[in-house]
């Protein structure tokens, strides 16, 4: 745990009492009880589920779940009477379930609070689908097509569906608790400015019945003269600079501004410093006398906001790149299998040591990884934090590990990086730890350079198809390199890493740069 995160922790029990680490998100009104900070840390495994994804996952189990069922049903105890028939049983199914996904989304069955509470929703549940099913009974007698169904079917169906939902719904309740408890299923926010604006948003952010956050302080650059250590019940955790490092090596999600919208020259400063965070960043209007059209803001429960950054990739943007991670890096192995054997041959007769070389890197938010490649250097000339370069001819490089390093065959075992979750297809390259252009290290030579790290980094990406790969040896290369990097993250969609991916081949054959 950091000392930021320890300090957090003993302010909070002090604020709130001996609770055992647990901790509302608003006390006033939930009892969903907050984790240890060191039980979330982005180390681990514990990640924000959004809201929106879990939602929509459990709408679409329910969807099938029915649909499922109501064919099962028709298809054990129904005889086929011809194409009319089954038409009718058919479209009956599928317009009972998009009814009940209906009348659910009315009750609110698909919020986080609903997933929370098994007895209410369920409740509603029941009554939802009693609504479904009278509303198609009524539909088919009044249709006068009433005969052509089986009231046994009916009746089957709207039991055990009842028993499905049950289950299914229990379920949920069981995982979102657990979720709760973790502090998944909330956002963790800060609040950057301190005084009466800061303390006035949280009572505002308090009374508001939908906020999905959960507020773990408020850092602010102005000394305990100006800005007392508690603020409306939360501590003063640090200055921005301890803001950015905080965030580093604790999950957080949400980044609120409370400085007045007029002060532009304060914004831009903190925007320089925060925009290297993959994190979403609102700007408080709450008490603010100006006022803009409706849809210029988002809300936080009825609270409003403007929206400086986003996060590049969020909310089903990420599960659509983790599939299409998974999904093609695991065809790639399975298709490359002969070609990475036969490499792992050769590079074990060209020289001695290991086939694979691991070497750390910078890779999301700027944590640590390990990257793995083919052995294309002698042992007692390897460079695990890349402080020396490859250079054109350089002598540590094998016979074999020349080739492999012109055609970039020695990073086919980033596959299995991309298999662990370390990387991406697509994204910015990572670089070692000691990488340098021109004398400097990369963060020193281009301002703004962990801005590229708000994705997870990729084992081709924008830069390498441009021909921007290989050695940095002047400060252009490497500001190029940021550059497309950046463009990436502020336009990335699943065709454009296909587009990449099916671009690299042609960039690989030109070999530019790569020695």
């Amino acid at each position: 745990m950091s000392e930021l995160d320890a300090a957090a922790q003993k302010r909070t029990a002090d604020r709130r009492g001996q609770q055992g680490g647990n901790e509302a998100p608003f006390p006033d009104r939930r009892k969903a009880p907050r984790p240890p900070l060191a039980e979330i840390r982005r180390g681990g495994t514990l990640r924000l589920m959004p809201p929106v994804v879990v939602s929509g996952v459990v709408r679409v189990v329910e969807f099938l779940l029915i649909v499922l069922l109501g064919l099962a049903i028709y298809l054990s105890y129904v005889e086929y009477e011809g194409d009319r028939t089954h038409l009718f049983y058919l479209v009956a199914i599928f317009v009972a379930a998009l009814g009940y996904m209906m009348i659910a989304d009315v009750f609110g069955l698909y919020k986080v609070p609903s997933f929370n509470t098994f007895v209410p929703s369920f409740t509603r549940v029941v009554i939802a689908w009693t609504i479904v099913m009278a509303g198609l009974m009524s539909i088919a007698f009044f249709s006068k097509i009433s005969a052509d169904f089986s009231r046994v079917w009916i009746a089957t169906w709207y039991v055990s569906g009842l028993g499905v939902l049950f289950v299914e719904r229990l379920l949920v309740s069981v995982m979102a608790r657990q979720w709760l408890k973790e502090g998944r299923l909330y956002r963790r926010a800060v609040i950057v400015g301190g005084g009466p604006e800061a303390e006035n948003l949280i009572k505002a952010l308090e009374a508001s019945a939908d906020a999905d956050i959960r507020i773990v302080g408020v850092f602010d650059d102005r000394g305990a003269d100006r800005v007392a250590p508690i603020i409306a019940g939360y501590p003063k955790l640090g200055n921005i600079n301890e803001l950015v490092e905080y965030a580093r090596t604790s999950r957080l999600d949400l980044l609120i501004v409370t400085l007045p919208i007029t002060a532009e020259q304060r914004l831009l400063h903190l925007l320089k410093k925060l925009q290297v965070l993959p994190v979403d960043i609102r700007l408080s209007v709450h008490g603010s006398p100006l006022r803009f059209r409706p849809r210029t803001y988002s809300y936080i429960g009825n609270v409003p906001f403007i929206d400086l950054t986003d996060k590049p990739i969020a909310n089903w943007d990420v599960v659509k790149k983790w599939l299409f991670d998974k999904i093609v890096a695991f065809f790639a192995v399975v298709a490359l299998a002969p070609v990475m054997a036969l490499i792992a041959i050769a590079v074990k007769l060209d020289s001695k040591g290991p086939v694979l070389f691991k070497q750390k890197r910078l890779g999301f938010n700027n944590e640590t990884i390990g990257v793995l490649k083919f052995r294309s250097m002698y042992v007692e000339g390897e460079s695990p934090d890349g402080l020396e370069q490859v250079t054109r001819d350089d002598p540590r490089v094998t016979r074999v590990g020349r080739i492999l390093r012109r055609t970039s065959l020695d990073e086919l075992p980033q596959f299995f990086n991309v298999l662990k979750g370390d990387l991406s297809l697509v994204g910015p390259r990572p670089h070692a730890l000691q990488s340098k252009a021109a004398d400097k290290l990369y963060h020193d030579a281009v301002d703004g350079y962990f801005a590229r790290h708000r994705v997870k980094p990729g084992v081709t990406g924008w830069a390498q198809i441009n021909g921007w790969r290989g050695e940095t040896d002047t400060a252009e290369k490497i500001e190029r390199r940021v550059e497309h990097d950046l463009y990436y993250i502020e336009n990335w969609s699943v065709m454009f890493d296909l587009y990449i991916l099916l671009m690299t081949p042609l960039a690989l054959v030109r070999g530019e740069n790569a020695y």
